[in-house]
């Protein structure tokens, strides 16, 4: 698998995340370590969790870092990885709420720190924006973390550009470190309104923001749920007409169309429908590092394949024309 540097960091990840925000719970325990193992081994280094996964399932909290924390452990694999994780999210019943002041930040950093059994985090994303927070405050306590050496550079997920903006001026302006990346929700597909609203789905502004200001893209859901694998073929998907949303909560007609290009693109090609769907994200002209969503050896495979597309391949994808 390639391997890509952040711009302005000192992280060289593979170009493909993988995410975990299941692990230790639908995912458990052993299939977590050995999907973590194959992604090593298939030349993958890059995780991706957040304190907040797995507390939507009752009981223990916080499991898909502690799971990473306890792998990590066992295979003495913490310079082998660049690990991302997240916090300053909402507590799950209080998503009104906002938690970014710099005592959530703090306390959410030192916990995730004992769930990962790590001294420091590689890439600490802010797990939801407070359009209400001053960005300057809240760069100030980006960069005494890092300057405690807890977290060597950090991130925004579910922010919006214009925000973004602000607070890159912002850390320019006082001469602080910015935001290294973004994550964002981005696939091949088009999403239905009515999303939660905390969440921000790459559109055209968000697109000509990165595309201008070379800002990395981490993007979650980069495979539509699976939408674009295989699993799915448009022709079953246009006889079945309006019931194909009980297929899959995407089969509006406009995505439909998209997987018949993709699956004409994958036989062209002589590619997988996976590597289509996650190439065209690798073949955007700023950096951008797709997280993957496995739960099977098979699956990560397929989606690790992605990871290894040349040059002229992904020439070949940057040129179609997916959306209008």
């Amino acid at each position: 698998m390639r391997i890509k540097r952040i711009p302005n960091t000192e992280l060289s990840p593979s170009v493909l995340c993988l995410g975990t925000s299941h692990f230790g719970d639908t995912v458990d325990r052993d299939t977590s370590f050995e999907l973590m193992d194959r992604f090593l081994e298939q030349g993958g280094s890059f995780l991706d969790t957040a304190k907040v996964y797995g507390d939507w399932v009752p009981g223990e909290r916080s499991l898909s870092e502690k799971t990473i924390g306890q792998w990590l452990t066992s295979r003495k694999a913490r310079s082998r990885v660049v690990l991302a994780t997240k916090g300053a999210h909402p507590h799950l019943k209080t998503m009104q709420v906002p938690r970014l002041s710099r005592e959530d930040i703090i306390a959410d950093v030192e916990e995730s720190l004992r769930h990962l059994q790590t001294d420091y985090i590689d890439l600490y994303w802010l797990h939801r924006d407070d359009r209400e927070r001053p960005v300057e405050d809240i760069m100030e306590t980006m960069n005494d973390l890092v300057r405690q050496g807890k977290i060597r550079c950090f991130g925004c997920s579910n922010w919006r550009s214009d925000r973004i903006e602000a607070a890159q001026q912002a850390a320019m302006r006082h001469g602080l470190q910015g935001f290294a990346a973004s994550q964002i929700k981005w696939s091949l597909a088009s999403y239905p309104a009515g999303n939660d609203p905390t969440m921000v789905a790459m559109d055209e502004k968000e697109l000509l923001y990165h595309e201008r200001s070379d800002l990395p893209a981490v993007p979650y859901n980069s495979q539509a749920a699976g939408f674009f694998s295989g699993r799915y073929r448009s022709a079953d998907l246009l006889q079945a007409g309006a019931d194909a949303v009980k297929t899959h909560k995407l089969a509006s007609a406009a995505n439909i169309g998209k997987l018949k290009l993709v699956e004409e693109t994958a036989l062209r090609l002589s590619l997988t429908m996976t590597q289509v769907a996650l190439g065209y994200l690798l073949s955007r002209e700023f950096p951008v590092f797709p997280i993957i969503g496995c739960k099977t050896a098979e699956q990560l495979a397929s989606s690790c394949a992605a990871g290894a597309l040349d040059d002229t391949v992904l020439a070949e994808l940057r040129n179609i024309r997916f959306h209008p």
